[in-house]
């Protein structure tokens, strides 16, 4: 495995300990389609809380959450509709979150919750 897919899944597992502390429930991770990927889908029993995941070893090409852009959020949209009817989910409110962490080698990992990001 590559290293930037090890720092990725490290920066999940975290992201993903860290949702469940607040009493989110994790419903999927990873979860792949033709047309892209939802890094962790999770529900806090009234909305689903969709979540990007996006991990740096620090911020010399800015800041994790700058990653996500325009294109990069509409993608994360027609992915979660596609989840949605694989799941038979009707309708429900949905939130698009993005977390944030950041790895370095001399200090504790951190994680930046941005709710309703887009």
């Amino acid at each position: 495995m590559a290293a930037k897919d090890v720092l990725g899944r490290r920066g999940e597992d975290l992201a993903v300990r860290y949702l469940e502390q607040r009493g989110l429930l994790i419903l999927s991770r990873n979860w792949r389609c033709r047309h892209g990927e939802l890094d962790v889908v999770a529900t806090d029993a009234r909305r689903l809380v969709v979540c990007e995941v996006k991990t740096r070893t620090g911020t010399g090409f800015g800041e994790p959450a700058e990653a996500v852009d325009r294109r990069k959020s509409a993608r994360i949209r027609r992915v979660t509709q596609v989840w949605l009817a694989t799941h038979q989910v009707r309708w429900c409110e949905v939130r698009f979150d993005v977390l944030a962490v950041t790895v370095q080698a001399d200090r504790p990992a951190a994680v930046k919750h941005y709710e309703a990001a887009f």
